[in-house]
């Protein structure tokens, strides 16, 4: 592709998700530019790392000029952690994963009956504390499936069993819940706008619900996502007391079992669902740099069926395609046919495995084996 002075094209927007086990969304970015560079020494280069609402979210507010606030939390189990979010002006991107997500949990260890978020509402206070306006709530990546009950309870709620006494963390000790009072909510809550910004739209419970499509990757056994899809079901119901009828519309509503269920306790905040990358594309100003552009990169670890149901890369490609801007995406592996990606408004893809077969060495070498794609990239598109 030419510009009108026959010139390739010199101005490429950098704005993929990470590799997820491989490369950081920030570690793409660097090594795409180093590869484009190679083709085109003189090409300018604007990197925008993108995520959906998931673990990664808060570096890509970073990298996007965020300033990076550290607190200590509950992680799922409830040991102590350092977990982050991202603040700036009145504005703070929080992400669930850092304080409750897998990543979390030690190696080879699952808790899916007693992981809870209550580190995730410690993270929100902690966005409170700081005098924040607007709080971006990117949830996914979760070790938990407690409805939320562990976050609202960090901000005030009072999940009580029939003997008074707090019911036990994570979603197993909701099928004890004999009274739920929300009335010691954080009052600031009121006052700030909560956007749940999530890339899946299940409901509560049933046979989409959180504890039956994301139980079994939390180490969720048959047993334990009946007994959890029961607990959940029963939160609802204990709600419905102490909050009234749209305690049972927010179960159904989509988003409502993002992250094991803590959509439905961000929307028994107040918060207002928005599909994740939307959000983080207008809180990371990717429009202004879209302007600036004449190819965009975007990309994540797999292309496939996923991909295009509100992940990264399918977002920043419908953003582009609205403004008329060609759009090419690096991956570690290809999954989907060159017909589905056009649709989506890529053009082309480039896997890490055209250029090295070998998955194990595509992931344990893949940032200078991307920088090698996007050399082509380069050679293909912008001399």
């Amino acid at each position: 592709m030419a510009d009108a002075g026959g010139q390739g094209t010199r101005r490429v927007l950098v704005a993929a998700d990470k590799f997820k086990g491989s490369l950081t969304a920030v570690e793409v970015a660097e090594r795409v530019t180093a590869g484009l560079r190679r083709a085109l020494p003189g090409v300018e280069v604007e990197a925008l790392p993108v995520a959906d609402g998931g673990d990664g979210t808060v570096a890509a507010a970073v990298a996007a000029g965020f300033e990076r606030r550290e607190v200590r939390v509950a992680g799922p189990l409830g040991q102590e952690v350092t977990a982050a979010y991202a603040l700036r002006g009145d504005t703070a991107v929080v992400e669930m994963a850092e304080a409750s997500g897998l990543q979390r949990l030690p190696a080879g260890v699952f808790a899916p009956l007693t992981a809870s978020t209550y580190g995730s509402g410690e993270l929100l206070r902690a966005a409170l504390d700081a005098g924040v306006r607007t709080i971006v709530f990117g949830v996914g990546g979760s070790a938990t499936t407690d409805g939320g009950a562990g976050m609202l309870s960090a901000l005030g709620a009072r999940f009580l069993d029939a003997d008074g006494e707090p019911v036990g963390p994570g979603g197993g000790g909701l099928a004890g819940l004999a009274t739920a009072d929300l009335s010691g909510l954080d009052a600031r809550l009121t006052s700030v706008e909560l956007v749940l910004a999530s890339d899946v739209d299940n409901p509560l419970t049933g046979p989409k619900g959180a504890p039956a499509v994301y139980g079994p990757q939390k180490g969720a056994s048959p047993d334990d996502v009946a007994a959890l899809d029961a607990a959940l079901a029963h939160f609802a119901k204990v709600l419905e007391t102490s909050v009234g009828p749209r305690a049972a519309e927010y179960a159904a509503a989509p988003g409502a079992g993002a992250a094991g269920g803590i959509g439905y306790g961000a929307l028994l905040l107040g918060a207002r669902f928005r599909a994740g990358i939307e959000v983080m594309l207008d809180v990371l100003g990717f429009a202004h740099a879209l302007e600036r552009a004449e190819l965009v990169i975007t990309g994540e670890g797999s292309l496939d069926e996923q991909t295009l149901h509100g992940k990264a890369p399918a977002g920043v490609a419908a953003a582009a395609r609205a403004a008329g801007k060609e759009v090419v995406a690096v991956c570690g592996r290809l999954a989907l046919p060159p017909e589905a990606l056009g649709r989506a408004g890529i053009r082309r893809a480039y896997p890490l495995t055209d250029a090295e077969p070998d998955i194990a060495k595509c992931i344990a070498e893949a940032g200078p084996i991307l920088e090698r794609v996007a050399e082509q990239i380069g050679r293909d598109f912008l001399t």
